[in-house]
């Protein structure tokens, strides 16, 4: 009787230990404790890497943090993007002028690799032999010399083939070209200037919301609106307005050839002009590919029925082609601008003072490597981050919506 009792008692304790083994053996189960332990041994090994590397430093008697951002510099930046630097200012100013130089090569870029990029691509589809040799040509030369040569090759070619100062190509009144890069006149500061950029901001939000309402519009009569002549309106219009609201400002600082160099206006360096043609130029070559495998990777059927309902070529490459082609060509682009974003640090072969040069230089002088080198990178990554989640963005609002 008491074994019968024993039997039944180990009977009733059992399942819960099949419980238990059940819930291990539950792949969901199993797959949280794998995370849990990979992340445990992540965060071990950077303590170990973060502890070893301050023990080293301290026993090298080297620095460390961040406070050295606040020292004075002592060196001078020579090109510099809306914000004024001189020597005296700190290191974390110069790194700001670094990024902001960063920021102004590679946005610039961006748009002119695109422009070129989307052209040259449609080129190479034309029906004329000539123009689709032509972007061939175009597209295998930039895509087979690597960029730091291409860059050389624009900046031997802006120091060596441009006249000297003093015989400055006057490419229109007030705008010079020369070895010394491109002098240019800009409007004398007046007030009503900020008030014209929130002027155009304002008329960029307008531009969208009409954008929206045409789209709404065609959907329900099937006519598309005008959406050329009234952007363009309201982009040139709105700004005219509040400058004629301001009494019309028309004072230009116009550059004057000195004893050696033009003073007054504005320039542009030689180092900006080589970086921005060689990113520009080498990127589009690979937008421009996309571009041509994008379009003809929509069926041929989409073509012909657009041709047979009597649509002209251009209007079936912007009404059919194209919005059909983006899902294919935004993806593989994004990859490009972020390639352009971080190839604009070779910058520094030529000169330019980007964030990798305004770096090295502050490294050199303060010896904080680490430092120094975890903001590049933290920049670098802010950047290719912002720009990736942009370009997801316009990916996902473009994708076809199933219904």
């Amino acid at each position: 009787m008491a074994e019968q009792v024993a039997r039944k008692a180990g009977d009733s304790a059992a399942p819960p230990r099949r419980e238990a083994g059940a819930f291990l053996r539950d792949p969901r189960v199993r797959a949280v404790l794998y995370q849990i332990l990979v992340l445990g041994g992540v965060i071990l090994l950077v303590a170990y890497l973060v502890s070893n590397t301050m023990d080293n430093l301290e026993e090298r008697s080297i620095r460390t943090g961040f406070g050295f951002l606040s020292n004075e510099a002592g060196f001078y930046i020579g090109e510099t993007t809306f914000v004024a630097y001189e020597a005296s200012d700190s290191y974390g100013q110069a790194f700001v002028v670094g990024l902001l130089n960063t920021l102004r090569v590679a946005l610039l870029g961006i748009v002119l690799s695109t422009i070129i990029g989307a052209i040259v691509g449609i080129a190479r589809l034309s029906s004329n032999w000539l123009i689709a040799k032509l972007a061939s040509v175009y597209v295998e030369v930039m895509r087979n010399i690597p960029l730091l040569l291409q860059l050389f090759f624009w900046y031997g070619a802006i120091s060596f083939l441009l006249p000297s100062v003093r015989d400055a190509i006057t490419v229109i009144p007030g705008v010079f070209l020369s070895k010394s890069g491109l002098q240019y006149a800009v409007p004398v500061s007046h007030p009503i200037h900020p008030w014209m950029g929130l002027a155009f901001l304002a008329a960029i939000a307008a531009c969208v919301v009409y954008y929206k309402w045409a789209k709404r519009h065609q959907a329900e009569t099937g006519r598309e609106p005008n959406l050329l002549l009234p952007s363009l309106g309201m982009l040139i219009g709105l700004p005219a307005l509040v400058w004629l609201a301001g009494g019309a400002p028309t004072q230009m600082d116009v550059p004057e050839l000195a004893t050696f160099r033009y003073v007054g206006g504005t320039s542009v360096t030689p180092e900006f002009l080589a970086l921005l043609l060689g990113l520009t130029f080498y990127t589009a070559g690979f937008i421009a590919e996309i571009v041509r495998s994008g379009i003809v990777a929509v069926a041929w059927g989409q073509t012909e029925a657009a041709s047979a309902i009597g649509l002209s070529r251009t209007l079936v490459l912007r009404l059919v082609l194209l919005p059909q082609a983006l899902r294919i060509i935004v993806p593989p682009t994004t990859s490009q601008y972020l390639n352009l974003t971080k190839n604009s640090s070779l910058a520094v072969a030529i000169g330019y003072p980007d964030l990798v040069s305004v770096g090295n230089t502050t490294l050199n002088q303060t010896g904080q490597a680490i430092e120094c080198i975890s903001i590049m990178m933290a920049c670098y990554l802010t950047i290719s981050l912002s720009i990736s989640f942009f370009m997801n963005w316009y990916n996902k609002h473009i994708a076809l919506v199933e219904r």
